[in-house]
């Protein structure tokens, strides 16, 4: 009997896709408990055009994302940040990743996640910096920040 998997079902497949499992599987144990739905002529073209209106927005938010990469890794977009130093150009203390996400947000209006950042120790020191963000899970973009010293 064919079904469409409405939930994940652990040794079966994901969420929206079409399966071959027998008649008292699907019967007792997967429609009883809402995770499939019988496989009808209508139903199998309702999941088509699902599936093409997630791959639709899907290639949206890679664009989107590819369109975020380009104006990031600009010459002039550099995230300028003011911390207090030493003599040595040492911090005292350091900037973490959700900082550089304010600076980022007040300087050129983006809102981005600090989770996002591959930061993987805060910055300590005066001069520029680059880090990964991943804006997508294709695509990670390289912003500069540049520490100056505070006065």
């Amino acid at each position: 009997m064919k079904v469409i998997l409405t939930a994940d079902v652990k040794g079966k497949g994901k969420k929206g896709e079409l399966k071959e499992v027998p008649k008292g599987y699907a019967y007792n144990f997967l429609l009883k408990q809402g995770l499939a739905k019988e496989a009808t002529p209508s139903a199998i073209s309702e999941l088509n055009g699902q599936t093409k209106a997630k791959e639709k927005q899907d290639a949206e938010k890679l664009a989107e994302a590819e369109e975020l990469k380009a104006f990031l890794e600009k010459e002039k977009v550099v995230v300028k940040i003011k911390a207090k130093a030493g003599e040595d150009s040492r911090l005292f203390g350091s900037i973490p990743s959700k900082q550089v996400i304010v600076a980022l947000e007040k300087q050129y209006g983006l809102k981005l996640d600090k989770r996002k950042m591959d930061m993987e120790h805060p910055i300590r020191s005066l001069g520029y910096t680059k880090i990964p963000i991943k804006l997508h899970p294709k695509v990670t973009a390289t912003i500069k920040i540049h520490v100056i010293e505070e006065k």
